[in-house]
């Protein structure tokens, strides 16, 4: 088994938020002051993330279990592309995040909707949840772009998954939030059909998830004071 040390459930959430915060926002100062080959530090950041993030789940894990082996796997992988360069294994590496991160999108909104009361904690957990959902698309946009690109519109245009990625994941975030900019678009039908559904999952999202959460702590308070009454 491995023991986590301080981490608990009570408090996992918040160095998964703080680990995938500190992920977004090293890629967009990557992408800001450093040129492109210099952005491959985008690599160790992402390895670094899928660390913390195994750490942030659960208090205790086997090695066994999925949440173990997939973020390790990738940072090999990840790491091994610091070596290996070419289209196929960019594509195999994009197909490893795209697992992992849906991987945790499930385990976390399992924890989320399914375990516990409503805390600090979990409502760090629903931001977390929303923060993968997000990454989970920017990697499937990433993947569309390599696989039948062009795919979208004022776009980076390179076979170089990584300095695609800041691009989708601003879309990505764009899109989950229905702001809209427009300012990339899709252009093939298989890339309008995953933005208009991840605009769909953000709208549910926070008409159902969020405002369940504010339902149930709202009725935990009343109970609690129907007792000390």
């Amino acid at each position: 088994m491995l023991k986590l040390g301080a981490i608990s459930e009570r408090d996992n959430f918040f160095y998964l938020t703080l680990s995938l915060t500190i992920l977004l926002f090293g890629i967009a100062i990557s992408h800001q002051f450093f040129d492109a080959s210099s952005q491959r530090l985008m690599l160790s950041s992402i390895a670094m993330v899928l660390l913390f993030s195994v750490l942030g789940v659960k208090e205790n894990l086997n090695w066994k279990r999925p949440a173990v082996f997939l973020p390790v796997l990738s940072c090999v992988f990840i790491m091994v592309g610091y070596q290996v360069n070419g289209y196929h294994f960019y594509i195999f590496q994009l197909s490893m995040l795209l697992l992992f991160f849906g991987y945790m999108a499930y385990h976390v909104a399992i924890q989320v909707i399914f375990t516990g009361p409503v805390d600090l904690n979990k409502i760090l957990g629903s931001v977390c949840l929303y923060y993968l959902i997000g990454l989970f698309f920017a990697i499937l946009y990433t993947l569309c772009q390599m696989l039948i690109g062009p795919a979208f519109t004022n776009a980076t245009e390179t076979q170089q998954w990584y300095l695609l990625l800041p691009d989708y994941l601003y879309y990505s975030f764009i899109i989950l939030s229905t702001v809209g900019f427009g300012d990339i678009t899709p252009t093939q039908p298989i890339t309008k059909f995953l933005s208009y559904f991840e605009a769909i999952i953000g709208q549910f999202y926070l008409a159902i998830l969020v405002a369940s959460l504010v339902s149930s702590a709202a009725t935990q308070r009343k109970i609690k004071r129907s007792f000390k009454g």
